[in-house]
């Protein structure tokens, strides 16, 4: 099994690329070894000294750091990995299931027009190019002009995070959208 690494925006995290499906639907992120009780793969990741955070994509798995350095983590992290996929074990435990919709969306119902216009926007433009850098943008909300998004993987905590949300979605939903005034994270 071989296994692609890249590196992400965020200089906190890397992505590693399995070679196969890593979730068929949705994505999770696990920020702590209690919420990775969900996912076989993700317990063999937080007992690598050093992991923080797992984020798993559609076909990769991007892991964030909390000390140590990328040359020292990197072979532990990938052997991790190729034990997991080499037992057969699930990426998910029974009854786990990936985050496909996110809970709490709010909105107003007059605005559902430009909702449905916004997540469409996300999902045709935004997340694939997103997913490229290890990470994942979700709709959360939209109220008097902002859009409220939740960022997962490495764009969470990630430096030029800001700047993605301000200059680039922002921009492109405002060209769409003229409704739209401002993008938040949450």
């Amino acid at each position: 099994m071989f296994i692609q690494t890249e590196a992400t925006p965020n200089p906190a995290t890397l992505k590693f690329l399995p070679g196969r499906t890593v979730m068929p639907d949705g994505t999770l992120e696990l920020r702590d070894s209690e919420q990775a009780e969900r996912s076989p793969l993700a317990q063999r990741l937080f007992g690598v000294n050093g992991v923080s955070g797992v984020f798993l994509g559609s076909d990769f798995i991007t892991v964030t750091k909390s000390d140590g350095e990328w040359p020292h983590l990197k072979p532990a992290i990938l052997g991790a990995i190729m034990e997991h996929f080499m037992s057969g074990a699930p990426v998910l435990a029974n009854g786990s299931e990936a985050d496909v919709i996110e809970e709490g969306e709010f909105f107003a119902p007059e605005d559902a027009k430009t909702v449905e216009t916004i997540k469409d926007l996300l999902e045709t433009r935004i997340r694939p190019a997103v997913a490229g850098d290890g990470g994942d943008i979700t709709f959360r909300g939209f109220k008097d002009g902002t859009v409220y998004l939740a960022m997962k993987g490495s764009c969470s905590g990630c430096p030029s995070s800001t700047a993605t949300l301000k200059h680039g979605i922002q921009n492109l939903l405002r060209h769409f959208l003229p409704d739209v005034r401002e993008v938040e994270a949450v």
